[in-house]
């Protein structure tokens, strides 16, 4: 029986640390919203080109609209119809991979799942390549059905299935084995990557140009119709993972506890699977392969603001937009006029995160 002498002082002291915990997640969340805009204003101003996005922005906030005429013509172009469609599109694809990462730890119980890590990415990147190879041969009915959908659909499915195939041999009677997760998502994304090498193989020098640099990952053919064919589902599913977040709370206790406090853990597990895989397809068939922004941005604020995901989902959604919005600038602006590759600034500055965050684990180091 608990002494209730201490059981009271106990309980108070639990409640006012959940307040501050609490209090501190909402202060980051709103630092984050200020960084976002500040990341906004940051890419719409900067790039290669001299174009005066400062005097677009005082010509939009004195009254004027895109396409009026005392706009610069080349500006409005710069601004409206490339900058501006490539933060959207920046915003929403990192958005879309943190979220999703933060989810898949939180489904799979551990920070390193991630899905470029156990293959929900190149099971994606699969489909999205067997569409721009075969499109106009093999899958023609499908281009033709689908249009400028048939490209996320495939990115979608082959992710869905990547997953479901990853989640059947990972679970066993209720429990997921971490280790048989990680291997079998290794084995998986090793699979994806060699049938995607052999549509690579098949694929002719203007496809072959387009698919290096595509998997290497770039904002840069961002338009409004590809926001308009992938931003309805990335959105969608960005709108419904937060619903998850109580579940995922339940289920960092086990699911056999999850059920007993009344949680559809099967259908927790599905609607995770499906969400996850539309949000990652649809980003994988716009920007390619971009890499660590899913298990980075859970981590960096799983350290400010604790594992409650009421707070890490919607943080990791700010967060994961800022940074892809920097990254994306540095890209533009490192070798102007030349433009790097987004994965490549992602990798650089996550892997270091990663093997710190490995290393931290086995106690190597203590930061």
């Amino acid at each position: 029986m608990v002494d209730q002498s201490i059981a009271g002082p106990v309980k108070v002291m639990a409640n006012a640390s959940e307040g501050d915990r609490s209090g501190r997640a909402r202060i980051v969340i709103l630092l984050l919203c200020l960084g976002l805009a500040a990341a906004v204003l940051l890419s719409l101003t900067s790039g290669a080109s001299d174009a005066s996005a400062v005097n677009v922005l005082r010509d939009w906030l004195l009254g004027a609209v895109p396409g009026d005429a005392a706009l610069s013509a080349r500006d409005n172009l710069i601004v409206y119809d490339i900058r501006l469609p490539r933060i959207i599109l920046g915003m929403l694809v990192g958005a879309a991979l943190a979220v999703s990462g933060a989810v898949m730890q939180g489904l799979f119980r551990n920070p390193l799942a991630d899905p470029g890590l156990i293959g929900v990415s190149a099971g994606s990147s699969l489909g999205a390549v067997a569409v721009i190879v075969l499109g106009t041969t093999v899958l023609a009915p499908v281009t033709a059905l689908f249009g400028t959908l048939a490209l996320p659909l495939a990115a979608f499915f082959g992710g869905l299935a990547t997953t479901l195939v990853l989640y059947q041999v990972a679970t066993r009677r209720g429990q997921t084995s971490v280790a048989t997760m990680l291997l079998a998502g290794i084995a998986l994304a090793a699979l994806a990557m060699a049938l995607t090498g052999i549509l690579i193989f098949m694929a002719d020098d203007r496809q072959l140009r387009d698919l290096t640099f595509w998997q290497l990952g770039s904002l840069g053919g961002a338009t409004w119709q590809k926001i308009g064919s992938v931003g309805p589902i990335i959105i969608l599913a960005l709108a419904a993972m937060p619903f998850l977040a109580r579940g995922l709370n339940a289920l960092a206790l086990g699911e056999a506890t999850a059920g007993h406090l009344g949680i559809p853990v099967q259908r927790l597990k599905y609607t995770a699977i499906i969400g996850v895989s539309a949000a990652v397809g649809a980003s994988v068939a716009v920007s390619g392969g971009i890499g660590f922004v899913g298990i980075v941005v859970p981590h960096l604020l799983r350290l400010l603001i604790g594992p409650d995901n009421r707070y890490l989902l919607p943080a990791s959604a700010l967060l994961g937009a800022s940074l892809l919005l920097l990254a994306d600038a540095v890209a533009r602006t490192i070798v102007a006029p030349a433009e790097l590759p987004i994965g490549i600034v992602t990798a650089v500055a996550g892997a270091p995160f990663f093997l710190w965050i490995l290393l931290r684990k086995r106690g190597v180091i203590d930061l």
